[in-house]
């Protein structure tokens, strides 16, 4: 029997090795997906689930949309492949659509991830500093529950110690402050960065990244003056504002990106995954004009940033990206988070009567449910209780996330990013299998402390 014929499950579990899953001893290969169409994917046999998490945060624009493969198919008979050591269309096209959505002139760096373009923007912060009479300047501060990706330099500004567990000790210059936790404390993180940066000594930083909403962390949102004092604290200290938005960017809560509502600009931005929603690999890290115009005439070799990735702005990553951002235009797909995401919250709500639910919370198409084994104390629920949620979710056709492998304790929070193309019956849908997902598996008159 030729390797084609033989049963695809077996061979699985016999050659493919699955992130984020110990998948030896199991009996069955984990869940096959075979196609996808709008927010719902199904498997070989037809059976059929509400992609209540995108992928992975990704599919901004949904599934199978054969317009994104035409574009792929034809860029790849005109140009398949072209570094950016040179120019193309496709990545000049897609820069320029970045910057007028940013609203602020900047050069756009393209990579092939999330953790890829954190990479280079720490480099050019560390670069920058150097350039500019800062050599000292080289720590970056980073917040505890933030995710700045798997790579070592991303992993060592990630603050979830379970994600760190194997890996230490790693980069080293990374520093770690407090990050905004309406539901569990009220300290005030923006003068808790102050002080690090103090403690640290200004003239030792060089740049501080966050998520303007931490989304694997469990999407812990800031409040309103957080990001506007932060700015001020950058800058009055010298150090740079890096804003990780690779989850939270293009549209997905309910703005074209989260920081815009705060009416700050960065110095330095990163993207990945709505950038293309998933269709294909691609990254970018974005910098202000002013941190670009450095990278000119420094001695010792410093004369450019001395950086590149094989795959970076590839010509067919470029142009389905470039397409992807003209159906978030042309479909209103900003309009449609913000719509869906306040329906959706508005039906999550009645979930705070059951007893083990701590908190909602959430901005456009990115929500989380904090669960509690006793409200009184917020002690966390038990992170098998929610796996034993999200599985009785998936028994009913409904896919969702949750807090997994990230800060000691903290993995009770269940997570919905679905794609924003989501209907308001789907919506009503996804409301309905979790409340009853809760239901089944946090009985009231059982858990009720």
């Amino acid at each position: 029997m030729s390797q084609s014929d033989r049963d695809l499950g077996a061979l699985d579990l016999e050659c493919l090795w699955h992130p984020m899953l110990q998948h030896q001893g199991l009996a069955a290969a984990p869940r096959r997906i075979e196609r996808g169409e709008g927010c719902f994917v199904y498997d070989a046999e037809g059976n059929r689930w509400l992609d209540g998490v995108s992928g992975l945060w990704c599919v901004n624009v949904g599934h199978g949309r054969a317009e994104l493969a035409d574009v792929a198919r034809e860029q790849m008979a005109k140009l398949a492949y072209s570094p950016l050591t040179m120019s193309h269309e496709p990545a000049i096209r897609l820069a320029a659509k970045i910057v007028e959505w940013l609203g602020y002139p900047g050069k756009v760096y393209f990579s092939n991830s999330g953790s890829e373009a954190n990479e280079a923007a720490f480099k050019i912060a560390r670069q920058y500093h150097a350039q500019t009479g800062g050599a000292g300047r080289h720590k970056i501060i980073a917040r505890y529950r933030g995710y700045h990706g798997n790579t070592l330099g991303a992993l060592s500004a990630t603050g979830q110690a379970e994600r760190r567990l194997g890996y230490e000790p790693l980069v080293p210059g990374f520093v770690f402050t407090e990050a905004p936790d309406s539901y569990r404390q009220s300290a005030d993180c923006a003068e808790a960065l102050e002080q690090t940066i103090l403690h640290e000594g200004a003239d030792s930083v060089a740049a501080f990244i966050m998520e303007p909403i931490i989304a694997g962390g469990g999407v812990l949102l800031p409040p309103d003056d957080y990001l506007p004092r932060v700015r001020e604290i950058c800058t009055r200290h010298g150090v740079l504002l890096i804003l990780d938005e690779v989850v939270t960017g293009f549209c997905r809560t309910g703005a074209r990106f989260a920081h815009q509502r705060a009416g700050v600009q960065p110095d330095i931005i990163t993207f990945a995954k709505g950038i293309a929603s998933g269709y294909v690999p691609l990254g970018a890290t974005v910098a202000r004009n002013e941190i670009f115009a450095a990278f000119g005439g420094a001695a010792g070799g410093l004369d450019h940033f001395r950086h590149i990735n094989t795959y970076a702005g590839h010509p067919v990553s470029t142009a389905v990206a470039l397409r992807n951002i003209e159906i978030l235009e042309r479909e209103r797909l900003e309009e449609n988070a913000a719509a869906m995401g306040e329906r959706l919250l508005t039906k999550l709500q009645p979930l705070l009567e059951q007893p083990n639910v701590g908190d909602v919370r959430g901005k456009g198409l990115l929500l989380g449910i904090e669960l509690v084994a006793d409200r009184a104390t917020r002690e966390p629920m038990e992170a098998e209780t929610l796996t034993s949620i999200a599985q009785r979710c998936a028994e009913h056709g409904l896919i969702i996330g949750r807090t997994t492998n990230a800060t000691p304790g903290l993995s009770n929070v269940l997570i919905l990013a679905p794609p924003l193309i989501l209907l308001e019956e789907e919506a009503d849908l996804i409301a309905r299998t979790l409340e009853e997902a809760l239901l089944k598996v946090l009985p009231a008159d059982a858990t009720a402390r």
